[in-house]
């Protein structure tokens, strides 16, 4: 069995880029420019078990693509990364269950490697 597969949309590349050389050797990071790249990516990966998805991105934000995202897949875990504090967006995304856990951008290696593995562990 190869490595887990695990999905990061943002649409900046050179973050994009940076999740996925940061976990090269832990996670098979797939990569999406969009949320609708991800929604096709998702379609055609049963075996994607992560979800993370940056908030602010141009014609559909984080929130709006993990809502899709768990209509098609409930079971995938879904978490955000943001630059900004967005307490309103949180607490929706909590209270209807549609996220693992929201990670302050820039990130930690440690912090969102682990959180990763515990939302494997789901």
């Amino acid at each position: 069995m190869g490595l887990p597969k695990i999905l990061y949309v943002d649409d900046e590349v050179i973050n994009l880029e940076l999740l996925q050389l940061t976990f090269m050797n832990e996670f098979n990071v797939i990569t999406a420019e969009s949320a609708r790249e991800g929604l096709k990516l998702l379609a055609s990966n049963p075996d994607i078990h992560v979800v993370i998805s940056d908030l602010k991105m141009p014609v559909m934000n984080g929130l709006d693509f993990i809502k899709e995202v768990k209509q098609n897949h409930p079971e995938k875990v879904c978490m955000l990364l943001t630059g900004f504090m967005e307490s309103e967006i949180m607490l929706e995304g909590f209270n209807k269950e549609l996220i693992f856990r929201y990670l302050m951008k820039p990130w930690g290696k440690d912090e969102l490697g682990e959180t990763v593995h515990e939302a494997l562990k789901r």
